[in-house]
């Protein structure tokens, strides 16, 4: 995740659920990274894609993209300047118009669209992800975090159990990660921010999940996904109220699978 843009003193972040800032940050990181998109740049992204423009090149006038959008030729030709400024599109201008196609931002914006859409639409209940990775060693820090209070406490009330500090770190195949993608959307377990000693912690939610593993029967974990990480989003973080690598006999590198309740 980017870095906020205005900094705040006497912070502390973590791997697990890092500082949230106040919400004109938030607004102001939006504004400058178009983190937020405009319905209108969404619109044209998309007819970019059904144009062609999501798998390979497209060669495209401006006037041609404003009958596509239903704009005048300025507000098209402005309209594809800004999708490139914003890191949706690759562009090259060529004498008699130019060629475009979606960056993998773009692609991910609109994947994202797609699954807030199908969580309207298509959501039901008791619904199981499965996602697959490779356990790793994570950065070490969530061994602290797990145990604060203002977690633990949610943990507890929210999960049903008081999580063995730390988490399981698993590193995710690519289909795996667009599978964690969809949990962006899911509304899960609201897990709060909180303050302790001048310092401020970030919220994020859970969802509980299975092991796939004939010993880990019976033994209750869940997914966390902090609202700010350090980590990529091919690293998924799991807890238990057990030390799962030693209850489940698992080292670096061992292939672990989860089902996910959404």
């Amino acid at each position: 995740m980017p870095e906020s843009v205005l900094r705040c003193t006497k912070t502390k972040t973590s791997n697990l659920f890092m500082y949230h800032p106040p919400i004109y940050e938030i607004h102001l990181k939006n504004d400058m990274k178009g983190d937020k998109m405009s319905g209108e740049i969404i619109f044209s992204l998309r007819k970019l894609a059904l144009l062609g423009a999501l798998t390979q090149p497209i060669k495209l006038s401006s006037g041609h993209f404003a009958e596509a959008i239903k704009s005048s030729v300025q507000t098209a030709a402005r309209r594809l300047q800004e999708l490139e400024r914003e890191g949706l599109v690759h562009r090259r201008i060529i004498a008699d118009g130019q060629w475009v196609m979606l960056t993998t931002k773009g692609i991910e914006q609109l994947k994202k669209e797609c699954y807030e859409y199908q969580e309207l639409f298509f959501a039901t209940t008791n619904v199981e992800l499965e996602i697959a990775g490779r356990l790793i060693t994570g950065l070490g820090e969530g061994k602290y975090y797990t145990t604060l209070e203002g977690y633990r406490k949610q943990f507890e009330a929210k999960l049903g159990f008081i999580p063995f500090p730390g988490t399981l770190n698993l590193s995710l195949d690519s289909q795996s990660v667009a599978a964690r993608k969809k949990l962006d959307v899911r509304k899960g377990i609201k897990i709060e921010g909180f303050e302790s000693d001048k310092r401020t912690f970030g919220g994020g939610k859970c969802f509980p999940c299975k092991m796939v593993n004939k010993e880990a029967e019976g033994i209750k974990s869940a997914v966390v996904i902090p609202d700010r990480t350090h980590y990529p989003d091919d690293v998924l973080e799991i807890i238990s109220p057990v030390y799962l690598r030693g209850e489940l006999r698992l080292k670096d590198g061992d292939e672990v699978r989860t089902r996910v309740m959404i």
